[in-house]
């Protein structure tokens, strides 16, 4: 428990209290807008974030990571709840609730048994194009608000093709008190970072609605807040089988949630020079979620954004988190009536501001420019597939809503993976002094001609034996005499790999072609001598320039 809070020093607990003042500043106004975009009311988010502060404090790994509610696992928890809720607005609080709790058991019995790893079944690609759909689909729910319109149901282009068919009822204060919130959030947050741009702008906006009237010229504002802290147990009003209905749903939540708050975490302890450790990650993150759950809260997980706002205000630990923690409860139990007044709009724009920077849009360039400067190169197909993954999961996102994206984008990734493990580069090779080097990237390098020196670049097994074959047949040509496959790039081989080289010697030798194979290692070297007798009729040597050198000799 508080692992983190280990080896402590006094010197530390006045930059950690500054970081957790500064932190609590963007989290009350954040915790607010993101409870809106889950569809709950905006003190849940509060509710969420006091015992997700403190449990993650105890269980997880980070000395710097800041957990509470987040846009993605909000959205998402939006779109799980909604269709199970129905028009029943007390039901809709209790499954999210409920749902924050299915989270947190999945984290925790992940943690416990060891399944830290789930998260590079995501690739970078797929989860930036996912994070990019659901930013954009959160921006464009928000924009209503920011005009003072009708919302429009549907997908992401649907909502947009409302918001322009509604664009002639704009109520012109509402706008300007949206714009103008964008435009202080957005300011402060280039030129005056350290000022909290989001607190104040909610200030303003409050100020506004009191000063001008505003409520009764028709700017609508978010309304009754209730003062005081949650109540502590299960959800009332739901069953049994609530739990288990949502405990499928809990698994992408955690996956998202798990994946975007590690890499928060892993950026923060390479710059202090400490260590992650993703299995006490899920169990932070975990007792975090079934913590809001049970204080009537929603799900949550690590903020990048909140992390680098307490890692720039100095924080040298997880004190910092406790310190917001202790805020936000006095803010609870004594601030909650200010923020009735505050107006949609600025709540709108605090949403929009948050999540703006999630629209990667040089990362997706990146990707394309990566594309097409290899898509004649022998990386090509692998590049292009990068691209693809990341438009696909975007895409889904846009066209399906956000829990059918997650899937497309969780399907994308299997097959990504599965892509490039069938498709490993098969390399010719060229020899540069004493080593062995890729021809194609070494074209000044000559090759010699009746021999092909070939590396698979990954190991062998059914899924790629095909495709390793035929790459190596491609190389041949009529002058070849000996193929000799090095294979200290393959640390492993199976059975159907293995039958494979064994077909391929008897192809290759009735074009006159011997095979050998080259400082085979370990595990590869054991299953080719017992599989199908191949490691009697396939040439083992230990060096490439061995394997050569005895057919020069046989000469």
């Amino acid at each position: 428990m508080f692992g983190s809070l280990q080896d402590y020093q006094v010197k530390w607990i006045r930059p950690d209290v500054i970081a957790g003042l500064t932190v609590w500043a963007v989290l009350v106004p954040e915790a607010l807008a993101y409870a809106t975009i889950a569809g709950v009311p905006p003190v849940v988010g509060l509710y969420a974030a006091v015992p997700s502060l403190i449990l993650y404090a105890a269980a997880g790994s980070s000395r710097h990571l800041v957990v509470g509610p987040m846009s993605a696992t909000a959205a998402l928890s939006a779109a799980i709840i909604a269709p199970l809720a129905g028009a029943d607005g007390g039901k809709y609080i209790a499954l999210s609730a409920v749902l924050a709790v299915a989270t947190g058991i999945v984290g925790l019995l992940a943690g416990l048994i060891r399944l830290g790893f789930i998260a590079s079944f995501i690739s970078e690609p797929v989860l930036k194009g996912f994070i990019v759909g659901l930013a954009l689909t959160i921006i464009i729910g928000q924009v209503p608000k920011l005009f003072g319109v009708k919302k429009s149901e549907g997908n992401f282009f649907e909502q947009a093709w409302g918001v322009v068919r509604h664009l002639g009822d704009t109520d012109w204060r509402t706008l300007a008190v949206g714009l103008s919130s964008l435009a202080v959030v957005l300011g402060f947050k280039r030129w005056l970072p350290l000022i909290p741009g989001s607190l104040l702008a909610v200030l303003l906006g409050i100020v506004a609605v009191a000063v001008f009237g505003l409520e009764d010229k028709g700017v609508e504002i978010v309304g009754h807040i209730q003062s005081g802290l949650p109540s502590v147990g299960l959800p009332g009003g739901v069953g049994f089988d609530d739990y288990v209905d949502l405990l499928g749903p809990a698994v992408g939540v955690l996956l998202i949630g798990f994946a975007e708050g590690l890499g928060a975490a892993k950026t923060y302890a390479a710059k202090s020079g400490y260590e992650i450790d993703a299995n006490r990650e899920l169990l932070g993150l975990g007792a975090a979620n079934l913590g809001a759950g049970l204080g009537s809260g929603m799900v949550v997980n690590g903020s990048l954004s909140k992390t680098a706002v307490n890692g720039g205000a100095g924080a040298k630990s997880q004190v910092s988190g406790l310190v917001v923690a202790a805020l936000t409860v006095l803010t609870l139990l004594f601030l909650t009536g200010l923020f009735e007044k505050l107006p949609e709009a600025t709540l709108a724009a605090v949403v929009i501001a948050a999540v703006v920077e999630l629209v990667d849009i040089p990362a997706l360039r990146r990707l394309y420019g990566v594309w097409t400067e290899r898509l004649g190169s022998i990386y090509g197909p692998a590049a292009r597939a990068d691209f693809a993954a990341a438009i696909a999961a975007m895409t889904g996102v846009l066209l399906f809503d956000t829990l059918p994206g997650l899937v497309i984008g969780i399907g994308v990734s299997m097959l990504l993976l599965l892509y490039r493990a069938s498709r490993p580069h098969v390399a010719a090779l060229a020899k540069q002094g004493s080593l062995w080097v890729d021809a194609e990237r070494q074209p000044e390098l000559t090759t010699l001609p009746d021999v092909v020196v070939v590396r698979v670049e990954a190991g062998l097994f059914f899924a790629n034996a095909d495709h390793v074959k035929d790459g190596i047949e491609a190389l041949c040509t009529e002058t070849t005499r000996l193929v000799v496959l090095d294979a200290e790039t393959s640390p492993f081989v199976d059975v159907s790999a293995a039958e494979m080289l064994l077909q391929l010697r008897d192809t290759l030798g009735r074009k006159g072609i011997d095979l050998r194979v080259a400082r085979d290692i370990g595990q590869f070297r054991d299953t080719l001598r017992q599989s199908s007798g191949a490691g009697g009729v396939v040439g083992i040597y230990p060096t490439v320039s061995e394997a050569l050198a005895d057919t020069e000799e046989s000469r």
